[in-house]
C-alpha cells in the first residue's frame, strides 16, 4: 500500500505544532537565542505531541518553560531518568507536563514532548540557548539556525538506538518560522548578510554599532538560517569577566568570578611567507547515496559529489612538492585509491585525477568509522605530519564514537572537516576539527566548497604550532581553574577560547594577565594580555553557562571514552554542573509539570493519551539517491536490499517496509524516552526509503578556472597547446605569434595563465592562490631571461594589466 507524507503523522493525523519564532540577541561574538514553539490541539482528544529537532552541537541550552493559557511553568533540570519518570507520572495522574532531552549519541539532537494537551488547548513552549559565533574566511561571524534534521545513519553493530527522526519535504512543512536579530557591539556593525531572504537592516543608533534585521516573510525551511556579521576592525584579543551570582555558593562554578579569553594569534611574517613543502595529506570523501542531492537550493544541478570532485582536482593541483597523499571514499564500505600514501608526482596526481573523475555517489550509507581506523592504523611517515581532510554532506547515530576515535589519535595527525549542504551535523563536523586539533567549515547556500576548502589547506600548510602554553598571572588570593580542554593547535588569525573559573578574592590589584606561549618553525613565540578583574558590563550569566557547557562536554568525553565501564563519578558531576547552572546535558533533562492542570480537570485523563509526532524538514526528499530503512528506531542505509521509494519535490509516496512489521517491540538503546514510546504503541510505521542512484552530472569541468587548474602539472607549469589557448578564449596561431622569440614554451604558457588567473579570476583569488605560487616557484627555480618579456606579451594578448611582481616573479 502507498501512502503519502506531509501534514499526516504515522496516522494520518494532523500535527499540533503551528509556529515557531525566533529571536537572536547578538553580543559581540556571542549569540543567546530565544525560540517559542506555539502548539494548538484541535482534535477531540488529549494528545502527546514530539518534536525532534536540530541545535548547534555546541549550544548552551539554559531555559526551558511552558504558557498554558495564563498560567506559565518555568522547568528544572533533572538528571534523566528521574525527569522521564516524573514526566510519565504527571502524565498518568492527568496533568499536563513538558519534557525537553538532548539526545545521549550527538548533541545537536533534542527531543520536546508536549504531554496531554487537553481537546481545544494552545500551549506556548519557548527554549533558550547561549552559543559563540565562529570566525569565517573574511572576517564574518557566522550564526546558524538549524532548521534541516536529515536522519543520521547508524552503522551497523554500533551500541544504541539511532534518532528518529519524521521528516517530510521542506515544502510540505505545517508550521511557519518567524525569526529577528538584534546585533550590538563595541565596534560598527558594517553589514548582515544571509542565504535567506532578509528585510532592509536597521541601526538603532548614529554609531551603528546597534542593528536588527528580520527573516523576510514566506521562509520555506528548505534550507537553514544562516547570518554572515561583518563588523569594523573587528576580531581582536579579549578577557570577558563576569561576576559569580550572588546567592551561588562561593567556590562554585556559579558562585564565582569566570572569564572567557579569545585569542588571536599573529604569527611572524618570516614564518607565515615560507608555506611547509611537506606533509601527508590524505582526503576522506563521503560517497553515501545523499551525496547525490543539490548541494544548495539555488543551483539544483550541482550536486555535492561534483562539488567534491571539483575541489579535489583544486586540492591536488595545489599540494607541494615533496609531501604525501591518499585518498579515501566511504559509504556502506570504503575504498582507497593508493594502498598506502604514496609521494606527490605527476604520474601519482594524474592516477589519482583519473580516478576521482569516476566517483559517484554510490557506497551506500555513511560508515565513517571504519575509515578513519583504517587511516589511524596505517603508520605515520616521517618528517610528513598527517593531514586528514573529511568531507560530509550528513551525520551519524555514532557520533561520539568517532569523536573518541578522532581524539585518541589526535597526537598524530591534524583534521580538517566539510559540512556539505543543509542539514550536516554541526556535532559531527564541529567536533572533528576540536577533537582533531583542525579547522571545520560549512558550505551552504550559495558559498563556493573550493573556496572554503582551499582556506583551510592553507592551514594545514601553515607551520605546526607545538608545546602550547596558558601562564596566568592573577594577583595574590585569587586562583585559576581552567575549564576548557588544553589547547592543542592554533591557527594564524583564527580565534582560540578559553574559560577559567577565578576563585577567591583580592583587596589590592584589579589587574590580571595571561600568556600564551607557543613554539612556532623551531622558535619561542608568545602573545600576552592584561585584562580588569572586575567585571566590565552587565553579561547576566551568559558566559557562566558558555563555561558549564565547556566543562560538561569535557567530562561527557571522559565519561564516553571508558565505553561501558561507565564512571558514576564523572556522572554525577556532569548532573551537579548541568543542575547547578540549568544547562542541559546527554545526562540531564528539562521538565515542566502544570501542577494546576489536574484541579482544573474534573476527571484524569481516560485511556492512552493520542501521540503526535511531528514532522521536521529534511533535504533528503529532493533526490532519489539515499536508501533508509527504520529497522526498530535504527536508521540504515545500504545498496539494493530494501523496497524501493518513488520521490520528487513535490510530493513523496512510501511503502511499510518488512522490517518495520515488529518495530511495536521494544528495543533498548539511546533512542530518545518518548520515541520509545511511540515504538512501543504503534503496532506497524512507515518509514521511507530511498532509491539509490548514481550521480549523473558530468565530471568535466565546465567552470574556465577548473578547466584551466585541471591543466596544470604538479610541477607548477602549464604546456603550450590547443586546450589552454580555447581556455584563455585565443586560438594556437595568437599564442604562437605573440610568444616572444627567445621564451620557452612551458614558461610562456605559465605566464600567460598567472597574468589571466590575475586579470580575470582575482574575486576567487582564495582558490588558486596556491597552485599560482606552485607555478611562480617553478618559474623562478628556472630563472629564465625572458619572463619579464612574457609578462608584457601576456598582458597584450589578454587586455590585462598584471605586473611581474604581482606574479611573484
Amino acid at each position: 500500500m502507498m501512502r503519502r507524507c506531509g501534514l499526516l503523522t504515522y496516522n494520518r493525523e494532523p500535527v499540533p505544532l503551528k509556529g515557531i519564532e525566533v529571536e537572536l540577541e547578538v553580543k559581540d561574538h556571542v549569540a543567546t537565542v530565544v525560540s517559542t514553539l506555539h502548539y494548538e490541539n484541535k482534535e477531540d482528544k488529549a494528545i502527546e505531541a514530539v518534536f525532534v529537532f536540530p541545535l548547534p552541537g555546541d549550544a548552551a541550552v539554559c531555559h526551558f518553560s511552558a504558557k498554558v493559557g495564563q498560567t506559565e511553568i518555568v522547568a528544572e533540570v533533572k538528571e534523566k531518568l528521574a525527569a522521564r519518570e516524573e514526566y510519565d507520572d504527571a502524565l498518568s495522574s492527568g496533568q499536563q507536563a513538558f519534557l525537553l532531552e538532548e539526545s545521549e549519541q550527538s548533541p545537536d539532537i533534542f527531543s520536546l514532548s508536549v504531554g496531554s494537551l487537553p481537546p481545544g488547548e494552545s500551549a506556548s513552549i519557548r527554549l533558550e540557548y547561549i552559543i559563540e559565533l565562529a570566525v569565517q574566511a573574511d572576517d564574518a561571524l557566522r550564526f546558524c539556525l538549524p532548521a534541516v534534521l536529515n536522519p543520521r545513519y547508524q552503522p551497523h553493530g554500533s551500541e544504541g538506538g539511532g534518532v528518529q527522526v519524521t521528516s517530510v519535504p521542506a515544502s510540505q512543512v505545517p508550521y511557519s518560522l518567524s525569526f529577528s536579530a538584534r546585533v550590538s557591539s563595541p565596534r560598527q556593525v558594517s553589514k548582515i548578510d544571509s542565504n535567506c531572504s532578509l528585510e532592509p537592516l536597521q541601526y538603532l543608533n548614529a554609531e551603528q554599532s546597534q542593528a536588527v534585521v528580520k527573516l523576510a516573510a514566506g521562509h520555506k525551511f528548505d534550507r537553514d538560517v544562516e547570518l554572515l556579521i561583518y563588523y569594523q576592525d573587528a576580531h581582536q584579543p579579549a578577557a570577558v569577566v563576569e561576576a559569580g551570582q550572588a546567592s551561588a555558593k562561593p567556590g562554585t562554578l556559579m558562585g564565582d568570578a569566570v572569564v572567557m579569553l579569545s585569542v588571536y594569534p599573529e604569527f611572524p611574517q618570516a614564518v607565515m611567507s615560507s608555506l611547509a613543502s611537506s606533509g601527508e595529506f590524505v582526503f576522506l570523501l563521503d560517497r553515501s547515496g545523499s551525496m547525490g542531492c543539490p548541494i544548495n537550493n539555488t543551483k539544483k544541478s550541482e550536486t555535492c559529489i561534483s562539488s567534491a570532485r571539483d575541489t579535489l582536482l583544486l586540492l591536488l593541483k595545489s599540494l607541494p612538492m615533496g609531501c604525501y597523499f591518499n585518498i579515501y571514499s566511504f559509504g556502506s564500505s570504503f575504498e582507497h585509491i593508493f594502498p598506502t600514501s604514496v609521494e606527490y608526482s605527476e604520474k601519482t596526481m594524474e592516477e589519482a585525477l583519473k580516478k576521482v573523475n569516476e566517483f559517484q555517489a554510490n557506497l551506500g550509507g555513511t560508515e565513517i568509522l571504519q575509515p578513519l581506523k583504517h587511516i589511524y592504523n596505517q603508520p605515520c611517515i616521517p618528517s610528513q605530519p598527517r593531514q586528514v581532510f573529511v568531507f560530509t554532506d550528513g551525520g551519524v547515530g555514532n557520533t561520539k564514537d568517532v569523536l573518541n576515535l578522532v581524539k585518541k589519535n589526535s597526537t598524530s595527525h591534524r583534521c580538517f572537516s566539510f559540512g556539505m549542504g543543509e542539514g550536516a551535523s554541526t556535532a559531527l563536523i564541529d567536533g572533528l576539527a576540536k577533537e582533531g586539533g583542525g579547522h571545520a567549515q560549512f558550505i551552504t547556500g550559495a558559498d563556493r566548497m573550493q573556496a572554503k576548502v582551499m582556506q583551510s589547506l592553507q592551514f594545514a600548510l601553515q607551520p605546526a604550532v607545538a608545546d602550547i602554553l596558558v601562564k596566568w598571572d592573577l594577583p595574590k588570593g585569587v586562583s585559576v581553574t581552567v575549564l576548557s580542554p588544553p589547547l592543542t593547535s592554533i591557527f594564524q588569525g583564527q580565534r582560540s577560547l578559553i574559560y577559567v573559573q577565578l576563585t577567591g578574592q583580592s583587596s589590592e590589584a584589579t589587574d590580571g594577565c595571561v600568556t600564551v606561549e607557543y613554539s612556532l618553525a623551531g622558535h619561542p613565540y608568545q602573545n600576552q594580555l592584561r585584562f580588569v578583574l572586575k567585571p566590565t558590563e552587565e553579561t547576566g550569566l551568559t558566559i557562566h553557562r558558555l563555561c558549564a557547557r565547556t566543562l560538561i562536554r569535557c567530562l561527557e568525553t571522559k565519561e564516553s571514552k571508558r565505553g561501558t565501564q561507565q564512571d558514576e563519578t564523572v556522572k554525577v558531576q556532569v548532573v551537579d554542573v548541568s543542575v547547578q547552572s540549568g544547562v542541559s546535558s546527554s545526562f540531564t533533562a528539562f521538565v515542566a509539570i502544570n501542577k494546576a492542570s489536574k484541579e482544573a480537570s474534573k476527571e484524569a485523563v481516560q485511556g492512552p493519551l493520542l501521540l503526535r509526532n511531528i514532522p521536521t524538514p529534511s533535504n533528503n526528499f529532493k533526490c532519489c539517491h539515499r536508501l533508509l530503512k527504520i529497522d526498530a528506531g535504527r536508521f540504515e542505509e545500504s545498496t539494493g536490499m530494501m523496497d524501493k521509494l518513488t520521490c520528487s519535490v513535490s510530493s513523496c509516496d512510501y511503502s511499510t517496509p518488512r522490517s518495520m512489521e515488529n518495530a511495536g517491540q521494544k528495543f533498548e538503546g539511546g533512542i530518545f524516552h518518548s520515541l520509545k514510546r511511540l515504538m512501543q504503541r504503534s503496532k506497524k510505521k512507515s518509514a521511507p526509503s530511498m532509491r539509490n542512484s548514481a550521480d549523473s552530472s558530468s565530471p568535466s569541468p565546465t567552470d574556465p578556472l577548473l578547466q584551466l587548474v585541471s591543466l596544470q602539472k604538479a610541477l607548477g607549469s602549464w604546456e603550450l597547446n590547443p586546450t589552454l589557448a580555447a581556455v584563455l578564449g585565443k586560438t594556437s596561431k595568437e599564442l604562437e605569434k605573440l610568444k616572444p622569440a627567445s621564451a620557452n614554451e612551458n614558461v610562456w604558457a605559465t605566464i600567460l595563465a598567472l597574468v589571466w588567473l590575475h586579470g580575470f579570476k582575482s574575486d576567487a583569488e582564495v582558490e588558486w592562490k596556491l597552485l599560482a605560487r606552485k607555478a611562480a616557484s617553478w618559474l623562478l627555480s628556472l630563472n629564465a631571461p625572458s619572463v619579464t618579456d612574457c609578462v608584457v606579451a601576456a598582458n597584450t594578448l589578454l587586455g590585462c594589466n598584471v605586473h611581474k611582481d604581482t606574479l611573484g616573479l
